[in-house]
This record gives structure tokens, C-alpha cells and sequence, in this order.
């Protein structure tokens, strides 16, 4: 799509992605709605600060937000990048809500990116920092990312409600296109790996999660290995907390992720409730957390339920030639992903059913996205 041409959308759903997308295609949108109806219309305070995330890393780019918030109008710019960065990413959604739109955009800047990026590492709502940097990173490899470029560094933790979590994140830009990706076969599990972390709390809950986690694991699988990572004084962030991310390693190289953190109250919920909730303890998160991973390796597919959406962008990215890739059982967040994609990218996804293995393969033609910003320098 030109850059002459804006797309008209309603609603709040998949803003982020929607922008993302807008953004990588040069097409301007205008969103209606947004919440009108709501009690407290209109953008929500980290869609805001989305907004000035990506007018940190673009140039010659429009946004223009009506006084209620309830109208955007966007025209997307030059994806510029940088060094030296910085975001603060409030304590409204966790840092993890950031990275997926900082990688897809990085990958298309005119120079990589640097940013250091501050609030909330671990919560209940987005994947935690620690998933993205031991699975989110590794599957940008299919598509020609070299992984030399890319790091993420925890400097320190923040759980909710109060954050002061700190990362450092770099994105390589590519040179021209991605490359299409045949990714079918995911292999069997043949270890697993993961951290544990706590925030302000005592150090012992953490074995006693990686403990219950190991007491589901090894009835399966021996080699298990759960790093610890305590956090205290000002490397601890301004709250206390809890979790573990877990990560299974195939045969073929899929790494297959989970989070379970405790839920603390959010900013909202502190106002609204004056009851202390009672909190989950760590041996149930880590039979929790052990749980959920082996649901994710019973669905088969070379991603995690998670990961779907990132995928299927990435595949629709790629230049035009056939991308194949095998996933379980499509999330609703996949299925909307698809149709954004359809929307933005005009890329169709041929959808088979595997009825044997309950998994399905989806093929799809690329949109041929290239890194027009890099050309422009």
C-alpha cells in the first residue's frame, strides 16, 4: 500500500498491532470509537505512551489524538531507530507489551535500535522480559535475523503494582527483506530450562517453586535446569513479587515458553478494592507454570500458543516466496492477527488441519516488506 492511502478502523481491539502494521506499511489510519461508550472513554494511558514510543523511533510521521481520546489519526513516517534511547513504559502493562512492536519495527529501521526500557518486567497480562529474551529473540533466526545483533539485558526486576524495572534492549535492522521461513517439524522435547525470580521477598521461594516445578518435569524429562534470580534493594524494582518462566527445547530448535507470576493488584484495582488479595503460593505457581508448559508441548506446533501472532507477521513480512509453519490450535489472537494481516498486508494464509496430530499448517505468499528506511540513508 502506498503512502497516499488511510485505512478507517473502529474500536480499541488490536490497536498496538494495528499500528505496528500501519507503520510498516506506510498507511496511514484513522480509529473511531475508541471506547466511546466506555465510562472512562478513550485511550488508555499505555496505549498512550505506545504512541510516544513510536514517535521516539520515527521521523516525519503525524499523530493527532481528539481531546477525549476516543479519535487517532496516524500517518506513519521514517522508522528512524537510534542509540541511546530511552522509554518509560508506566506501570499499566508490563514492558513485554513494547517489545513485540520495538522488534518488528527495529527489524525495518533506517539505523538499529538502543533503548533502554523502564517499569513493569513480570506480571500477569504480557509474556515477561525473561521470554522474550530466551524465546522471542531465537525466532526472528528462521527468518534470516542474524542473532549476533540482538540482546536483552535485565538490569533490574519490577512486579506490579509500583514497577522500576529496567532493560536494555537491541534490535539490528535488516538490510533489505527477511527471508521466508519452512518451519514445520518442532521435534520432540529434549530439555528444559528456565528462571525464577523474586523481587523483594525472600530468596527461598524461589526453590520452593523451582522445587514443585521439578516434581511435574521429572516425571518426564531429566534434564531440567531452573536458574534463580533474586532481586532486592534498588535492582529489585518498588515492589514485591514472584514467577517463573519456563522454556522447552525441542530436538529441531522450537523453544516453547510460559510465564506464571503471582498476581499482585495492578494501579487500578489498588482504587477500587481494599482487601489485600490472597496470593497464590509458590509451590501451586510452580506446578502451575510446570503445567501449562506441558499443555503448550501437547499442542504440537513449532511455537507456543503466545508466539502465534509474531509468527504469522513475520511470515506475512517475508519477500515473496512461500513461508510454511505448523502451530496448534489457533488462539483468538492469532485468528485476529490474520485478519489484520489480510487487511494491511493484503496476505492470504492457506489453513490446513493436521486431523492426526491436531496441529495445523499455514502457507502463505509474502508481502515482500523491505527496509525502505535503510535504502533512504
Amino acid at each position: 500500500m502506498g503512502r497516499d492511502k488511510t485505512r478507517r478502523l473502529s474500536g480499541s481491539r488490536h490497536l498496538r498491532q494495528r499500528l505496528v502494521l500501519a507503520t510498516l506499511t506506510s498507511t496511514g489510519v484513522t480509529i473511531d470509537d475508541i471506547r466511546s461508550g466506555d465510562a472512562a472513554p478513550g485511550l488508555r494511558p499505555y496505549e498512550v505512551s505506545l504512541l510516544r514510543l513510536l514517535d521516539k523511533i520515527s521521523d516525519r510521521h503525524t499523530i493527532d489524538l481528539n481531546e477525549t481520546g476516543t479519535k487517532l489519526k496516524y500517518m506513519p513516517g521514517v522508522i528512524q531507530g537510534g542509540k541511546g534511547l530511552e522509554h518509560d513504559c508506566g506501570v499499566h502493562r508490563g514492558i513485554g507489551y513494547f517489545l513485540e512492536p520495538l522488534i518488528l519495527l527495529g527489524l525495518f529501521a533506517k539505523a538499529p535500535i538502543s533503548i533502554r526500557l523502564k517499569g513493569i518486567t513480570n506480571d500477569t497480562k504480557d509474556p515477561s522480559v525473561d521470554t522474550f529474551r530466551m524465546t522471542t529473540l531465537h525466532m526472528l533466526k528462521h527468518f534470516g535475523v542474524p542473532l549476533e545483533g540482538l540482546e536483552l539485558k535485565i538490569d533490574s526486576r519490577g512486579s506490579p503494582p509500583l514497577g522500576g524495572g529496567e532493560v536494555f534492549l537491541r534490535v539490528p535492522n535488516i538490510n533489505s527483506t527477511l527471508t521466508a521461513a519452512n518451519w514445520v517439524d518442532e521435534g520432540m522435547v529434549k530439555r528444559i530450562r528456565g528462571v525464577s525470580f523474586s523481587t523483594r521477598v525472600s530468596p527461598q521461594i524461589e526453590s520452593r517453586i523451582i522445587y514443585a516445578a521439578r516434581g511435574i518435569f521429572n516425571r518426564f524429562i531429566p534434564d531440567v535446569h531452573i536458574f534463580t534470580d533474586h532481586r532486592s534493594g534498588a535492582s529489585g524494582g518498588r515492589s514485591p513479587g514472584y514467577g517463573v518462566s519456563l522454556v522447552a527445547e525441542t530436538t529441531t530448535g522450537c523453544l516453547l515458553s510460559v510465564d506464571a507470576t503471582v498476581s499482585y493488584p495492578s494501579v487500578d484495582e489498588i482504587n477500587d478494592e481494599s482487601e489485600k488479595p490472597e496470593l497464590m503460593s509458590p509451590e501451586d505457581l510452580g506446578v502451575q507454570a510446570a503445567s501449562m508448559l506441558l499443555e503448550e508441548v501437547a499442542q504440537g506446533g513449532v511455537v507456543d500458543s503466545t508466539h502465534q501472532g509474531l509468527l504469522f507477521i513475520l511470515c506475512a513480512l517475508c519477500p515473496a516466496d512461500v513461508s510454511k509453519v505448523r502451530v496448534g490450535q489457533l488462539t483468538p489472537h492469532g485468528i485476529e492477527t490474520l485478519r489484520n494481516i489480510r487487511d494491511f498486508l493484503n496476505v492470504m494464509f492457506v489453513i490446513k488441519p493436521d486431523p492426526n496430530s491436531n496441529t495445523i499448517t499455514l502457507k502463505c505468499v509474502g508481502a515482500g516488506v523491505k527496509n525502505i528506511a535503510r535504502k533512504s540513508s
